[in-house]
């Protein structure tokens, strides 16, 4: 907790203290929170709880992961009532996920606590019947159990992403909230397994637990494939732009910045989720052609002959060629492909204009342009953000598509841009770089004709 920022700490102790003001007012009013016939019931579902709680799956999001625990306090809220989904919550704090402070499982515990009860008083001031649901009355509880569910989760949300806001620095959030409408829906979804663990308790009782538990693990098996999956898509993706980016030692991170204000550009356009992935992918390897074109023409001291700038110019579709058989590429190749269209019919290698350029290849153009004015290179040192974002303004309705500008204005005025730092010369071996760059629309590379 000593690491905390004060407002966090702040926010933490108003949260446990609202949990125990919550439960300790029902054992004042009541006496108890649980009736002893219950109490079989609230073991069950603690055990459901911890099981689920404690073995979460990992998202795509660093540090953070999808837990279908709550299902069992909404179980709860309909077979103990709004304190037994206070208690159900309450044991979050006892969870065994590896790795997990006892400061997070308490901030857990409490906040579970909180959208227990909010939930189950949302249930009952509904008319739900809290107990085993009698068959013929089980129609009766679906409206009270969905307005007691589009409580729990957002609230859920709320509590946790004030807590992550609070306790670390805001941009962490911006991948999670991109695709909060998804995230809340998903949880909305996993919330029916509590409406369906009631509905079992009144045949099987304890065995619906077990009933519920097996299509869950299935779920998270899957899930955590699929998560498995990306993380050896994203490491192809690494090692490919490694490869490039040993061939020139100032553009080394090109490649990953190259990718970050392409998403940036693509999240203002209002791209999906699976679109974003696939900008990112081709903002990484935009210039994996490279590994096609003679190290001496890439780092070559001076002007270019005809037939070098033509190697040059190749590297897109030698690009293309390197990649084209990963399947999971797919829109990506296009910006590979075209990323030194010009929207005037003046760029390579096919001379499309406008329209006619994919929307992945406008996009790139414009992250690529402005990070290689933007960082060190052999022949001259970053230019400041402001002059690179001018130099696209120049460049809108020439080089460059004007939509894309403007949206990667309008994203810079959001996210400020942090330009890389200061590249130190490169060692005796490596002094031999090129004069100009290609992807720099100030400084284009010089051609000598006539050869």
């Amino acid at each position: 907790m000593r690491d905390l920022p004060w407002p966090a700490r702040v926010y933490l102790l108003a949260v446990i203290g609202a949990a125990a003001a919550l439960i300790g007012r029902s054992l004042i009013t009541s006496g108890s929170l649980v009736a002893p016939e219950n109490l079989d019931v609230l073991l069950v579902l603690v055990l459901l709880f911890l099981v689920c709680e404690s073995m979460p799956t990992l998202l795509n999001v660093e540090q953070f992961a999808v837990s279908v625990s709550f299902s069992a306090a909404l179980a709860a809220v309909v077979l103990i009532g709004p304190e037994g989904a206070a208690l159900v919550g309450l044991t979050a704090t006892l969870s065994v996920r590896p790795g997990l402070p006892l400061i997070k499982r308490v901030f857990n515990g409490a906040q579970f606590a909180i959208c227990g009860y909010a939930a189950g008083g949302v249930y009952v001031w509904l008319g739900g019947a809290v107990g085993v649901p009698k068959v013929n009355a089980f129609d009766d509880l679906i409206g009270p159990y969905a307005a007691a569910t589009a409580v729990f989760v957002p609230l859920n949300i709320l509590l946790t992403l004030t807590m992550i806001r609070l306790a670390a620095n805001v941009s962490a959030l911006e991948v999670p909230l991109r695709g909060l409408t998804q995230f809340l829906l998903s949880y909305l979804g996993y919330g029916t397994f509590g409406l369906l663990v009631a509905g079992l308790w009144a045949t099987v009782q304890s065995i619906s637990a077990v009933l519920v538990l097996l299509p869950l693990f299935v779920a998270r098996w899957a899930f955590g494939q699929y998560h498995a999956q990306q993380r050896s898509y994203d490491a192809t993706i690494a090692a490919l732009c490694q490869a490039v980016e040993t061939k020139d030692y100032y553009t080394r991170g090109h490649c990953t910045r190259v990718s970050l204000a392409s998403s940036m550009i693509a999240h203002e356009v209002g791209m999906g989720l699976e679109r974003l992935r696939a900008i990112r992918y081709a903002g990484m390897l935009h210039d994996v052609g490279k590994l096609g074109v003679p190290t001496k023409v890439l780092q070559k001291d001076g002007p270019l002959t005809e037939e070098e700038f033509a190697a040059i110019q190749l590297h897109p579709m030698r690009g293309l060629e390197i990649v084209q058989g990963i399947d999971f590429l797919d829109e990506a190749f296009a910006g590979i492909m075209h990323h030194h269209e010009r929207h005037d019919g003046k760029g390579y290698p096919m001379g499309l204009a406008a329209d006619e350029i994919p929307e992945f290849a406008r996009i790139i153009a414009v992250a690529d342009a402005f990070d290689s004015m933007t960082s060190d290179r052999a022949y001259r040192g970053a230019r400041p953000v402001e002059v690179a974002v001018e130099e696209l303004r120049k460049g809108a309705g020439t080089h460059f598509d004007p939509v894309m500008v403007e949206a990667f204005m309008r994203a810079l005025e959001r996210d400020p841009w942090q330009p890389p730092g200061r590249v130190d010369p490169p060692p005796p071996e490596d002094a031999d770089t090129l004069t100009k760059d290609h992807d720099d629309p100030t400084m284009p590379i010089q051609v000598v004709t006539g050869l």
